[in-house]
């Protein structure tokens, strides 16, 4: 059952994050459209990839591995992190969608810097989820977080200073 669980993760990540990278370079291509029919086109396979194919995709990736956490008892740091950018790239799903429904109205465009900026954050992530896949390493969050940060009540004390409503 594993294996199987494994295969349809990795297929599904691999067709979300292909997905995810590939949706800026459609939006771009926005600007350069001729005509109604063609920009008609562009809008029925951007559709068709983000609510067909990536949102499918994302949705077997997460739901896959969530499975693996629990089938693989896979509860360390590095599981940690990997989730993080996980959820960083479900913002950044969230965000292409956004982009679509706003894309295709009359006189709308997007710029080379937001296909740039988008095209690399997604890259990033993906290259930080693969990383933290690969190389499973060992660190702890307190290594990264300020002092008494990673104990418990932490945050109690630290906003207990600016916060209004608590009692001196």
């Amino acid at each position: 059952m594993i294996v199987w669980l494994k295969i349809i993760h990795i297929s599904a990540v691999s067709v979300w994050m292909a997905g995810l990278v590939s949706m800026p370079g459609l939006y771009v291509q926005r600007a350069h459209v001729a005509d109604k029919d063609a920009l008609y086109r562009l809008q029925g396979m951007v559709r068709f990839s983000y609510v067909v194919l990536i949102s499918p995709a994302a949705f077997l990736a997460v739901a896959s591995g969530t499975g693996l956490v629990f089938a693989r008892e896979v509860f360390v740091t590095w599981m940690s992190a990997k989730l993080a950018l996980v959820g960083a790239l479900v913002l950044a799903h969230t965000f292409a969608g956004l982009v679509i429904i706003r894309l295709f109205d009359e006189g709308q465009v997007y710029p080379v810097w937001r296909f740039l900026l988008g095209t690399g954050v997604v890259l990033t992530l993906s290259a930080g989820v693969l990383f933290l896949v690969l190389a499973k390493p060992d660190f702890e969050f307190s290594d990264f977080l300020p002092a008494g940060m990673s104990e418990p009540g932490a945050l109690r004390r630290i906003v207990e200073g600016v916060n209004p409503w608590t009692t001196p």
